[in-house]
């Protein structure tokens, strides 16, 4: 079982989002359970004081730490993993998501605790003694960390055993496999002109399978050339000359409207 303390200065941007859905369903299973906190429990001043000013002057106001510490101690195991949401921190990714989620994935049990970063963020003392991790989930400012944590601990859930209805959701989603999702249909087969690709209506599992992937790789080369280039030097052999050349399906933006049925 996965078990997730946040430590928070806005426990409901953890609770409200995380209690709907797939993530809502998994804690009814017992998959996984995440416990928001209050970080002000921990401040004992009159005011509930969790930041102060920064020392040598400047801009906003740091987090202390007194009341991290105390919390983090206080919900310690000898498990835990301690992750600091900053924008300092490593760049979360699916292989991150899968790293986080795989003690449980192999019928373990782990235990993290999330600190959210407000204001100018933590105390360093914080991160020399306590943290075992730093998360970024991109290269732009948030409000706070609480809103970065869900999205961190949504990705994770999602690659438990049993947290999805069918096992091969996680497989199949974009990046599982290091490339974008290839485009998706459903009926009907014909909408205002638009057609299903004739490939899925044929029955052909393998060329179902080769249409994905060479669409996936178009819409990777295309939204995100870095994934691309990092998936191509991984797989020289898809692009031999020996390879058998599939023929391209176009864009519906590139089709020309057909009768609807």
């Amino acid at each position: 079982m996965l078990t997730i303390d946040v430590l928070t200065l806005f426990p409901e941007l953890i609770t409200t989002p995380l209690s709907q859905s797939i993530m809502g369903r998994a804690s009814d299973k017992g998959i996984i359970e995440v416990r928001a906190h209050q970080l002000r429990d921990w401040a004992h001043d009159k005011h509930h004081r969790t930041d102060d000013y920064l020392c040598g002057g400047g801009q906003g106001m740091l987090m202390k730490c007194e009341p991290i510490f105390e919390a983090i101690e206080q919900l310690r195991r000898e498990n835990t993993k301690v992750i600091l949401m900053t924008p300092q921190g490593r760049v979360f990714s699916q292989p991150v998501a899968r790293e986080l989620a795989a003690p449980c994935v192999d019928g373990g049990d782990a235990h993290y605790i999330f600190l959210c970063g407000h204001y100018e963020g933590v105390d360093h003392r914080v991160i020399e003694t306590l943290v075992d991790m730093e998360l970024s989930i991109g290269d732009y400012i948030l409000t706070n960390g609480a809103i970065a944590a869900v999205v961190v601990i949504d990705a994770i859930a999602r690659l438990l055993p049993g947290a999805l209805g069918d096992a091969r959701s996680s497989e199949e989603e974009s990046f599982a496999d290091g490339l974008l999702e290839a485009p998706a249909y459903t009926k009907p087969n014909v909408f205002r002109g638009m057609s299903v690709p004739e490939v899925f209506l044929s029955g052909n599992h393998k060329a179902i399978a080769e249409w994905k992937l060479d669409h996936a790789l178009e819409r990777t080369r295309t939204n995100r050339p870095d994934l691309y280039e990092a998936w191509a030097a991984a797989h020289p052999e898809h692009f031999s000359p020996k390879k058998k050349k599939r023929t391209k399906l176009t864009h519906y933006k590139n089709r020309k409207p057909e009768q609807s049925e």
